[in-house]
């Protein structure tokens, strides 16, 4: 199984294809707001966050909070200039 980057965008295909759900279940996901997407054309992009928040909601918040720490210790620094 391929890794999901956090920061990649991924078509429905891709990500049904990581999740390993069906067509109807990836349409299920993304009607009823569990999966954010976003509509580039007529068709959905996933971020591969989104998907990470879905299978493990524990990393995602550990990770959201070291993103939140560092970007608060670079807006600490900046600060001055």
């Amino acid at each position: 199984m391929a890794s999901i980057d956090p920061n990649g965008v991924y078509t429905t295909e891709e990500a049904r294809a990581m999740l390993k759900v069906s067509k109807s279940t990836m349409k299920r996901l993304l009607k009823s707001g569990i999966i954010r997407a976003n509509k580039v054309g007529g068709q959905y992009r996933i971020l591969g966050h989104e998907m990470l928040r879905l299978l493990s909601p524990k990393v995602d918040v550990r990770a959201t909070a070291v993103y939140q720490s560092v970007k608060s210790k670079v807006k600490e620094k900046v600060k001055d200039w």
